[in-house]
């Protein structure tokens, strides 16, 4: 029973309709640049039992791209690896990069449902069939963000004046084989483990006592802080809150299947008000469940977004103390060649190299800063009061739901 509900909800997801609806419901822009050069999506997307691969379609005016329209297929792996790019070349050092989508994962959704699977002799039919319809508009709700994350990733990218220029991105789009890209191994994983921490060493040790020249970079990095601690806490406390709505709904498909059934013991002149108390919380129990999904869309999901957008503005911060770090270190460098008269041009070179390197720097995340600051408000405004207008619309649907019910019982007892 599981595995046929499992390819009923995969064929939903992968029908050329589904995911265009699911796109407009989940995928949100978070850039202010309206730019219709380098347009991006994900047209279609295929789910398989350990992995996602995502169409990506491209219309461009841009005339280094062979084609104005194509299409390639991408691996999550693959996106991982056009963000690690981005980080690891030294000209965007000055550039925040788009936070990277994260890691398709519907292993939870796929564990309920076998459990599901496993309780079906313990529960009515009918309470089965509802359980397996909310878990698998649950699964299909997962999907469709997963894509939508990946396909913000892209878009983020397409809008940026330097990162969409960059060679990797324009093989990203362009190139229809495999990119071979493949999940870190163990040994990566401890690498990458080991450079974490010695960044916050580096962090902790050497730069928390630097000096740092400008004003608005020190204002930057407390409020930076201070603002990513307090996202990671909220959206902690909005997943608690969904999850506490799903509960929710859940009772009231328990609620509604058990009135329905008490009303089927005996034919008794309250056989048709449990009927329709039952029907109320069936109807109550879907709009439970609509107002979870758009507190996780509108809430949660932008919160998460930026607690990892955050996170690379402050990434972008320490990159620039690094080299703030090395030009104060030549400075000291080239004094001592000096005083040696040995090695002058050298440390003059090197000196003058890094001096450069911070004014690009510091030239550039000045403008990434501002940018970040703009998109963040317009986005927060405009999902809060997404949010808003929908819990009213549901919260009124709601009291017209339990009105309607007392006034048909009313009518009955009349």
């Amino acid at each position: 029973m599981m595995e046929d509900g499992m390819e009923d909800v995969l064929d939903e997801v992968n029908g050329s309709d589904e995911p265009e609806k699911g796109r407009s419901q989940t995928a949100t822009s978070v850039d202010l640049n309206t730019d219709s050069s380098l347009e991006i999506d994900i047209s279609d997307a295929l789910s398989e039992k350990d992995r996602v691969k995502f169409t990506v379609h491209t219309k461009t005016t841009l005339s280094q791209f062979q084609k104005p329209e194509f299409s390639v297929a991408r691996l999550h792996e693959e996106f991982v690896w056009l963000h690690d790019r981005f980080v690891e070349t030294e000209g965007y050092a000055g550039v925040i990069i788009p936070p990277a989508p994260p890691k398709p994962d519907f292993d939870a959704s796929r564990e309920k449902l076998q459990k599901l699977s496993d309780g079906e002799g313990s529960i009515t039919k009918e309470e089965f069939d509802k359980m397996k319809a909310e878990l698998e508009a649950e699964y299909l709700a997962t999907f469709k963000k997963t894509v939508a994350m990946h396909e913000v990733f892209l878009q983020r990218i397409a809008v940026h004046s330097k990162l969409r220029d960059d060679v990797n991105f324009k093989v990203f789009l362009e190139y229809e084989e495999d990119l071979c890209a493949r999940s870190k191994n163990k040994k990566e994983k401890i690498g990458g483990f080991i450079s974490a921490l010695t960044k916050k060493a580096d962090e902790t040790l050497i730069l928390s006592g630097q000096k740092e020249p400008d004003e608005y970079f020190e204002k930057e990095k407390a409020f930076l802080t201070e603002y990513h601690g307090k996202l990671a806490t909220a959206t902690q406390k909005a997943d608690k809150t969904t999850r506490s709505r799903k509960d929710v709904a859940d009772c009231y498909i328990k609620l509604s299947t058990g009135l329905v059934t008490l009303s089927t013991i005996e034919n008794t002149e309250l056989d048709k008000l449990l009927c329709k108390v039952a029907e109320c919380f069936e109807k109550t129990r879907k709009l439970e469940g609509r107002m979870a999904s758009d507190l996780d869309l509108k809430l949660s999901d932008l919160l998460r977004y930026y607690t990892n957008d955050t996170r690379a503005a402050l990434d972008l911060l320490y990159r620039r103390s690094r080299s703030l770090a090395n030009f104060e270190h030549s400075n000291k460098a080239l004094d001592k060649a000096r005083q040696k008269n040995k090695d002058v041009a050298s440390a003059e070179a090197t000196q003058q190299s890094n001096s450069d390197k911070f004014e690009k720097i510091t030239e550039v995340a000045k403008e990434e800063l501002s940018t970040f600051k703009e998109r963040r408000v317009v986005h927060f405004r405009k999902n809060l009061t997404e949010m808003a207008e929908l819990q009213i619309k549901h919260a009124k649907a709601k009291a017209q739901i339990y009105r309607m019910c007392l006034n048909s019982i009313k009518e009955d007892l009349d």
